[in-house]
């Protein structure tokens, strides 16, 4: 009997995962540039100020209402076209992140600032939610984890990328409001390009399978949206691995929001913005990110050949013990050496855990059922990190350094190791 290809190379060797694929890097690439300017006028602008709960509030009010759009996101998931989703999300995009530059040149804050932001990130929802649900429309099941290694770690690198170019663009134009601006307004162009790569695939090709008729979705209801939540979450509850699979996420995501907050109060307010091989600022900061995607890509690499050999229900829980133990090193010693080192350590982690989580729901859910659950799962990755950084802004001080902190985010990632393990069992 013939053995069954499930590497990179196989998976790569079809044109429309490709295709797919460079679909995905130049929409994250834009993200990447977008997110980059967006939190330098948040935290590092000289002409703004923000405190611990400042910074909750920001991204409270950019993911809270954001997550919120993902039920709706997924019911529309299973009766458009996911194909003109990606293509119409992306243009639109490219409008809205010309206001928010706009809105940065003017030195417009508050609300409206705010909420120009909130509109580019609920467009990103049907984006992120569509590149996964028709993923398995480009690859065979066999290959699902080393096409979500592949795509997944990839986006993530593209976002790195695309802020890395934006913070050394930065540092040559100014990092006051027009630089700021002017970087997201330069994100519009990968958007724009995404929208003409994601063109070449036929109107129906990334499903669903079984699509309803687009004036049916059009008088779609709240309550029917709400409906189709609820009947995703029921399907998940009735599959013990997607359900395990959620929870590890979903604790995972808490840890990480409290280490994400603890990494820019440092930044921004402990670590000098100085020279040297590992300096404080918005530089420093970006070298965090980098070394997160370090971690990630040696994820994308371990992963696949450790869940052939072992399966998810180890390596999952293994991997949470690993995020403990990354914890207890920051907790020895606040310094930028200890944020790089744990950065990718907890970089490893995060694609590790999301590669195993998304393979098991697309696994184990049906199609029908698939942008539902993906949206579920989108809103659980966002309200935890939120809920994270609205418990660090309470408990960290301005300074971001707490001995007590880690070891409590320590204990939360080994029982998130335990409770996947039983789960899954």
């Amino acid at each position: 009997m013939p053995q069954v290809q499930t590497g990179v190379r196989h998976v790569l060797q079809r044109g429309d995962f490709r295709r797919l694929l460079g679909t995905r890097l130049l929409s994250q690439f834009g993200d990447g540039v977008f997110q980059a300017a967006l939190a330098g006028t948040v935290l590092f602008n000289p002409q703004r100020a923000a405190e611990p709960l400042d910074i909750a509030a920001g991204f409270a009010v950019l993911l809270l209402p954001y997550s919120l759009v993902g039920p709706f996101a997924g019911v529309w998931l299973d009766r458009w076209s996911r194909r003109q989703v990606l293509l119409r999300a992306n243009l639109v995009r490219a409008g809205l992140v010309a206001v928010v530059a706009a809105l940065v040149l003017g030195g417009v804050e508050g609300a409206t600032f705010y909420a120009a932001g909130l509109a580019v990130f609920s467009v990103n929802r049907f984006v992120l939610s569509a590149l996964s649900a028709g993923l398995p429309h480009t690859t065979d099941e066999p290959s699902l984890v080393a096409a979500n290694a592949l795509s997944t770690t990839a986006g993530g690198v593209a976002t790195v990328v695309g802020g890395a170019a934006a913070i050394l663009a930065l540092e040559a134009t100014g990092a006051a409001d027009p630089g700021y601006a002017a970087m997201a307004l330069a994100s519009a162009v990968p958007y724009l390009a995404a929208s003409v790569v994601v063109s070449g695939f036929p109107r129906p090709y990334l499903g669903p399978d079984h699509m309803v008729a687009v004036h049916r979705s059009a008088r779609e209801t709240a309550r029917d949206t709400v409906m189709g939540m609820v009947a995703g979450a029921r399907h998940v509850a009735a599959l013990p691995p997607a359900a395990a699979a959620l929870l590890a996420i979903g604790l995972h995501r808490l840890c990480y929001g409290i280490f994400t907050l603890t990494t820019l109060l440092l930044y921004r307010n402990t670590f000098a913005d100085g020279g040297g091989l590992f300096p404080g600022g918005i530089l420093g900061l970006g070298q965090v990110v980098a070394a997160a995607a370090v971690g990630t890509l040696l994820a994308a690499v371990v992963t696949p050949p450790v869940v052939r050999a072992i399966g998810t229900r180890r390596w999952v829980p293994a991997l949470l013990v690993f995020g403990a133990v990354a914890q207890v090193v920051l907790g020895l010693r606040f310094s930028t050496v200890a944020v790089v080192v744990v950065g990718v350590l907890l970089g490893f982690v995060a694609q590790g855990v999301k590669i195993c989580v998304d393979s098991t729901l697309q696994e184990t859910v049906e199609d029908d059922y698939r942008g539902r659950v993906f949206s579920v799962y989108d809103t659980l990755f966002n309200l935890t990190f939120v809920l994270a950084l609205l418990i660090g802004a309470l408990v960290l001080p301005e300074s971001g350094i707490s001995s007590l902190v880690p070891v409590v985010v320590a204990v939360g990632y080994l029982l998130a190791a335990v409770g996947f393990a039983r789960l899954a069992r």
